[in-house]
């Protein structure tokens, strides 16, 4: 599903998703038209739609749930 159908299976509109991650809406029709996003930009308009982004990898010997991006961008930043 592309990213803009989800947001609008959520009923939610450009200017709301906007106002929750703190850009304009035009920053989120951009967002919404990449082929290529950094894995927190994808995780936080998930979040913005009351979702949890989970990235899992598919074998045929079944699946894995990859979890050092759950945290990505979080790092503890110590001085």
């Amino acid at each position: 599903m592309l990213l803009h159908e989800l947001r609008e299976a959520r009923a939610l509109t450009q200017k709301a998703m906007g106002e929750v991650l703190k850009v304009r809406q035009p920053a989120v029709t951009k967002l919404e038209c990449r082929t290529d996003m950094y894995v927190s930009n994808l995780r936080a308009y998930i979040e913005a739609m009351a979702g949890q982004l989970k990235i899992v990898a598919e074998f045929p010997q079944g699946s894995v749930a990859i979890t050092n991006f759950s945290e990505a961008g979080e790092e503890n930043t110590t001085s």
